[in-house]
């Protein structure tokens, strides 16, 4: 059976904030790996739209090969977008979902294919909720944001986790891996 892995970035106070993080090659060559590996990237609007900038990187290449190289895996990875607002994707390998978060989980868990990922921290909380996350990866960014969204905002229960691995960055970066201990 598929996973659902939350893969978000979060600043050391725990804020969501695209702008705060250090995006650098040994991150973007990480990410990249890890969307050449999924099957399928789920997003609400406002980080879709976030997103969206990667294909200008596929019209005009940066020259830099590991941010180029991200923006192919992305334009690659289908995405499934959640939005009440969008009429359309204005990307090839996305979609708007039709169904609800947790119908279109459900389905996706049953198909065969590679893992689930969750970018935006919106459904990462509305799944935590359903306790439908089988898996969360947090890359610590090694800056302290002192604004933005906080990443588990309106969590209705505790949930435990256990620590499964690490993986540090030489930037001071560090993923730590985590799925329910429940």
């Amino acid at each position: 059976m598929r996973k659902v892995i939350a893969a978000f970035n979060t600043s050391i106070d725990g804020n969501c904030d695209h702008t705060a993080g250090i995006a650098d090659k040994e991150l973007h060559q990480h990410y990249t790996g890890l969307l050449d590996n999924g099957g399928v990237i789920l997003y609400g609007r406002k980080t879709y739209q976030l997103m969206q900038y990667w294909q200008t990187l596929l019209k005009n290449p940066s020259g830099e090969k590991a941010s180029d190289d991200f923006a192919k895996a992305i334009d690659k990875i289908p995405k499934i977008v959640f939005s009440h607002n969008l009429k359309n994707t204005d990307w090839e390998t996305a979609e708007i979902a039709s169904n609800p978060i947790e119908i279109v989980i459900k389905e996706l868990k049953q198909q065969p294919g590679k893992d689930i990922f969750i970018g935006s921290r919106s459904l990462i909380i509305q799944l935590m909720n359903l306790k439908l996350i089988d898996e969360l990866q947090l890359c610590i960014q090694p800056v302290i944001a002192g604004k933005g969204l906080s990443l588990f905002e309106n969590i209705n229960d505790r949930t435990i986790f256990k620590l499964k691995n690490t993986k540090k960055f030489s930037n001071g970066a560090i993923i730590l891996y985590y799925e329910p201990a429940e």
